[in-house]
């Protein structure tokens, strides 16, 4: 596999106290609704409408991403299905099967003209 080097992110761009940029606000919505998706008592209850800060998006979305992995990784394991059986018998040897007999074709041609 190739390692792909990530450069390091400029020290300005991320500012606590900037404004929720639309991008931001798009994430926080996705991130809702997967919230939403959770059972109640794995939800944060935040109004993302009162978010208005990057610093406090950071945070919903720490909070929001901890909950769903707290959730997946608390979830039962369920137990592989079983195997449906074969409703045939195996039988080891069977008479063959007597093939079709055709009809003839004389028979057939009077069928068509009556």
């Amino acid at each position: 596999m190739k390692i792909v080097k990530v450069p390091k992110p400029s020290s300005d761009s991320m500012n606590q106290k900037r404004a929720v940029s639309g991008l931001l606000k798009t994430q926080m919505l996705h991130l809702q609704e997967a919230e939403f998706r959770l059972p109640a008592d794995y939800q944060t209850n935040i109004y993302i409408n009162s978010i208005k800060t990057e610093g406090e998006a950071a945070e919903y979305i720490r909070q929001v991403t901890e909950r769903i992995h707290e959730a997946h990784g608390s979830r039962i394991r369920r137990a592989k299905p079983k195997p449906k059986r074969e409703r045939t018998f195996a039988i080891a040897a069977a008479a063959a099967k007597p093939p079709k007999k055709k009809a003839k074709k004389s028979a057939a041609k009077k069928k068509r003209q009556s």
